[in-house]
């Protein structure tokens, strides 16, 4: 059962993150270069829960018992 309930933190993470890269991708039209906005999203803490909700699954798929 915590397997299952870790694994869901991690997509709910992983979808999160997702979503605000994508929203923040918006800025791209406005014109500010692709180098000012990876520069932007480093600084932004909500984008770091999608590659921690993907590592957090993927710990978890790896440690699931069989």
């Amino acid at each position: 059962m915590g397997h299952v309930f870790l694994f869901l933190v991690g997509f709910g993470l992983a979808v999160t993150g997702g979503v605000t890269v994508i929203a923040y991708l918006n800025f791209l039209p406005a014109g500010i270069s692709w180098a000012d906005y990876f520069l932007f999203i480093s600084g932004r803490i909500e984008c770091y829960f999608l590659p921690i909700g993907i590592l957090l699954m993927a710990v978890v798929l790896f440690r699931y018992p069989n």
